[in-house]
């Protein structure tokens, strides 16, 4: 297990690689934050009234750049902050020893730390007794039901911004064992339909790219799940020239893929004819043992789900003649009968592992709308009911508006006439 490291920055501890780093990081972190006009907004709003005054509150996130802008305005809200990563290749090393030295956040993240201490950082957090949580796929909410069910009503309420945790915390809410609120931030039409269509789709593909130089034109690119981030990488696929294959499971998803102009089919069959796979669906297995056996050598496998079993990497292994080897930074090739297949990123996020993430314009909103629903939720008290709840349209809006005026667009208002018309029913033709 990994040696916790205590620094020295305002007198907080956390566990990073590298507390010499904190000078790059925080370039790094001012230079997101000029790209996040919407947050910086909604940050001088909370250093002014302080809606999340001495709160605690644990977050399990990607440590990037973004996220400690983020970080940054819960503080100025007057919220005592941890933070976590919630995944073990997505930390910006230099980023966590900023946030422990320059803004007195405890961090608790390295980047490739083994499992073991990726819990170990999960129990740091929560062993401060986060009264709001925010997750990125569920894992701190998950503890709160199981290791940590203690702490649980002490919790008012917790953020889920990944399609992945709101698939698992309506899965817990259904069974009646959801102990407290959840806003499923990640279904606000603020961060879905932005962040994880043009968010997911650039950075899945520079990912790709970093990882392999590979070209798209040309190529036939499997893209498996049509949903929001489905949509931004085949866009994107497509429009750097590659023939772009959609497998889905979902009638109404297929038929829309197949309408916007795409093949599709089944695994099964992309398997046989793709080039690259890319998997977007929050589910296991979606490569597996039968699709590995009929594709082509030379075939690229990359994730960009949020975790590790999208690939089924352990019935890839058994499947391998060879020994697994390293042959670029963040990719792994895997001897088949037929050829090589190579795995990029340890099938992680490869966004993230091969890559910076999303951008930061694109992160104003996500996490604008996070910030604003923690500030909504510790306003709401004891108050919301122990369900997924959606997030305000108030909030939407707002978020919205402040990221069209920082464009420089304007647009139309209802005049008085209309809404009395939309109000009311008696009109006809």
């Amino acid at each position: 297990m990994a040696q916790v490291k205590k620094l020295r920055g305002n007198g907080v501890r956390g566990d990073v690689k590298d507390p010499g780093l904190a000078e790059h990081g925080k370039r790094r972190i001012d230079w997101a934050d000029s790209q996040m006009p919407v947050l910086r907004h909604v940050r001088e709003r909370f250093a002014r009234e302080k809606p999340l005054r001495g709160i605690r509150m644990g977050a399990c996130l990607h440590v990037t750049a973004e996220t400690a802008n983020l970080m940054r305005t819960l503080k100025a809200g007057g919220a005592e902050v941890a933070l976590c990563a919630s995944n073990p290749l997505s930390t910006q090393d230099d980023v966590a020893a900023a946030l422990c030295r320059f803004e007195g956040i405890p961090t608790f993240a390295v980047r490739g730390e083994s499992n073991d201490v990726y819990y170990q950082h999960l129990r740091a957090v929560l062993d401060r007794r986060p009264r709001l949580t925010m997750d990125d796929g569920a894992d701190l909410v998950s503890m709160l039901h199981t290791e940590y069910s203690k702490n649980a009503d002490d919790v008012i309420a917790s953020m889920e911004e990944t399609t992945t945790g709101v698939i698992r915390l309506r899965a817990l809410e259904q069974s009646g064992d959801l102990r407290f609120p959840v806003i499923a931030v990640n279904d606000a039409a603020t961060k879905h339909m932005f962040d994880n269509r043009y968010g997911t789709g650039q950075s899945t593909i520079d990912g790709i790219i970093r990882a392999t130089n590979v070209l798209f034109a040309g190529r036939v690119v499997v893209v498996a799940g049509y949903g929001w981030c489905g949509r931004g990488l085949v866009s994107r696929a497509h429009g750097m020239g590659a023939q772009v294959v959609v497998t889905e499971v979902d009638a109404i998803r297929a038929l829309e893929a197949a309408m916007d102009g795409f093949r599709v089919m089944p695994m099964k069959e992309a398997a046989r004819i793709g080039d690259i796979f890319i998997t977007v669906t929050g589910d296991k297995h979606i490569l597996r043992g039968e699709h590995f056996q009929s594709m082509k050598a030379g075939a690229i496998l990359a994730n960009s789900g949020h975790f590790d079993i999208e690939i089924d990497l352990v019935g890839l292994k058994k499947l391998a003649r060879k020994v697994v080897r390293n042959v670029r930074d963040g990719v792994d090739e895997y001897q088949l009968k037929q050829g090589s297949v190579f795995v990029l990123g340890e099938g992680r996020l490869v966004n993230l592992a091969a890559a910076e993430g999303h951008p930061a314009a694109v992160m104003d909103m996500s996490f604008a709308t996070q910030a604003l629903a923690s500030a909504w939720a510790a306003g709401q008290g004891d108050q919301l009911e122990r369900v997924v709840v959606a997030v305000p349209q108030e909030i939407e809006q707002e978020v919205a508006t402040l990221k069209l005026a920082s464009m420089g667009i304007e647009i139309d208002r209802l005049t008085a006439d209309q809404k009395k018309y939309l109000s009311s029913w008696e009109t006809g033709t």
